[in-house]
């Protein structure tokens, strides 16, 4: 049993490793979490497997182990991939600072989550005051997204818009909804195959509290999520 355990944790480290080296020449930030992440599950659960359906435990075990680091290693560092192309695409770079939405001078910002890539556009540079028509210098900002979704069509798309507390929950759901619509529809129209949500918030899940002029600017927004598995799209309202 302990022969078994050094196994899988050896290949496992292994893979992590070499996933390591490799993903440096090819992304721009040095977080690898979802390939780590991605590695070290499928790992254990290849291993798992490996050892349920294999005469030979020990081989059931490193073989199981192997593959299923390796599938988990490649769906992580899809999202890495694509975070990074994004970001460079649209002038900034991943950042996972929770500061960087409250920063009003951050007119984009691109972060990773465990299981998705979160784009922000801030509504200041998306749309005039109670308009859902999308700005001439934010096209080419939504246009970038578009064409990353092209390089990847099996990438599933979460449009979300949020508006601040000013007037009542049902205009701002309309006016939410309108504006993620926008977003949405100028990505298809630019030839994005992919499937793609479109969510209205309201003022939910406020940034900051909305009690000043400042702090309503920066609950007004609109969020991408890329998604590579269905089963990990979320409520982006909540």
């Amino acid at each position: 049993m302990k022969l078994k355990v050094v196994s899988i944790a050896t290949i496992v480290g292994l893979l992590l490793s070499g996933c390591g080296v490799t993903n440096q020449t090819l992304v721009k930030d040095d977080s690898y979490k979802r390939t780590q992440n991605g590695a070290l599950i499928g790992g254990v659960l290849g291993a798992i497997i490996g050892v349920s359906k294999s005469k030979n435990k020990l081989k059931g075990a490193v073989l199981g182990g192997a593959t299923g680091a390796a599938v988990g290693a490649g769906v992580g560092y899809l999202l890495d991939k694509q975070a990074n192309e994004i970001a460079e695409a649209l002038g900034t770079r991943v950042s996972n600072d929770p500061l960087a939405a409250l920063d009003p001078n951050n007119t984009i910002v691109v972060s990773k989550g465990d299981k998705y890539v979160k784009i922000m556009f801030r509504d200041s540079m998306m749309f005039a005051v109670d308009s859902d028509q999308i700005q001439p210098s934010a096209r080419a900002k939504v246009l970038k997204v578009a064409e990353l979704l092209r390089r990847y069509p099996q990438t599933i798309a979460l449009v979300a818009g949020y508006t601040d507390s000013t007037g009542s929950y049902e205009y701002n759901l309309k006016l939410s909804q309108r504006r993620a619509r926008a977003v949405a529809n100028l990505i298809r129209a630019y030839g994005a195959p992919n499937t793609i949500y479109v969510k209205g918030c309201s003022y939910n899940k406020p940034l900051v509290p909305n009690k000043t002029p400042q702090q309503r600017a920066l609950n007004r927004r609109v969020e991408i999520y890329l998604f590579n598995d269905p089963r990990d799209i979320i409520d982006p309202c909540r």
